[in-house]
């Protein structure tokens, strides 16, 4: 039996994405938590708005298992479901619910893990290679051990200049074909042990750690996060009871390309109303006590 730990997940923009919902004076608004992690948004969505039913989702059963007590005497009828937020339709579906008043989606990977999951999504911790969001991947599903063991040179350079913005991205494609060669890919540090080898000294001296691109890359194809936001927001949208909100926090630019495009065709189409014409960004004062917020850019919309 997996232990159950406490999350030290920090949410980002936390006020602002709930001020974003304008829950404040309706009466028993649904909202979808489709990314629940460590239930900051939730937990805090219970405590301002009493009467809220919170339906909340993620891959990973764990993460329920690890915040539910923080529920316990918020008077909060909320409802787990072990799914992946693209599948909201199929979710509410389940529970008999036709529509929602408020979607939150924080999108990326929680603290937790990051340095609890044992999946290797850090590559500060020796462990298998799998970065996948599921906590019991099934055979069927793509680990980056498939990836790195299996996937072409072209794709590999692909993916992690595409998805991680990777500028040596041939360069660790190539060394990483070169070395699974001579032995199967299984750990984290045997990828970061292959990037290292494959950039530049003055690369390694950057502020950003020299494995990050690379692995960012690597998770989000083998979890198709950018499929899962276009089909998150569409159904997520279509799911919006009029003059109900989305607000959406994107770690980084790929994502917050895709909202921001979503976003605008919507009210182009005179569906919607953007909240926020820019992104709001983390104040100092948030930066100070939590670095995650660094990259965190939130963008609401109405549902006309």
């Amino acid at each position: 039996m997996n232990e159950v730990r406490e999350s030290s997940h920090k949410s980002v923009l936390l006020n602002e994405t709930i001020l974003g919902l304008n829950l404040a004076g309706k009466t028993a608004p649904i909202v979808f938590d489709g990314t629940f992690g460590g239930g900051g948004h939730a937990v805090e969505i219970c405590k301002r708005y009493k009467k809220v039913k919170l339906i909340a989702t993620d891959q990973d059963q764990s993460t329920w298992e690890s915040a539910r007590e923080k529920f316990q005497g918020l008077g909060c009828d909320i409802s787990f479901v072990h799914s992946n937020f693209r599948d909201i339709d199929k979710v509410l579906e389940k529970i008999n619910v036709s529509g929602v008043d408020a979607i939150v989606l924080d999108l990326g990977l929680s603290t937790d893990q990051l340095e609890n999951s044992g999946r290797g999504f850090s590559f500060m911790k020796d462990e298998q290679l799998l970065m996948t969001m599921k906590e019991n991947p099934l055979p069927e599903d793509v680990t980056a051990s498939d990836a790195v063991n299996t996937w072409s040179e072209e794709s590999l350079a692909d993916i992690i200049y595409g998805y991680g913005e990777e500028r040596y991205a041939k360069r660790i494609a190539k060394k990483i074909v070169e070395a699974r060669r001579n032995q199967k890919l299984e750990t984290t540090f045997d990828l970061v042990s292959i990037i290292e080898d494959a950039v530049p000294a003055s690369y390694k001296r950057g502020r950003l750690h020299f494995a990050t691109r690379t692995f960012q890359a690597l998770r989000i194809a083998v979890n198709d996060e950018l499929g899962a936001l276009s089909e998150g927001l569409a159904k997520g949208f279509e799911a919006l009871n009029k003059g109900g909100r989305m607000s959406v926090i994107s770690f980084h630019s790929l994502e917050d390309r895709i909202v921001k495009k979503f976003y605008k065709e919507k009210e182009k189409l005179g569906l919607a109303k953007l909240i926020n014409k820019k992104p709001i960004i983390a104040s100092t004062a948030e930066l100070k006590t939590n670095s995650r917020a660094r990259s965190a850019k939130l963008r609401v919309i109405s549902r006309l």
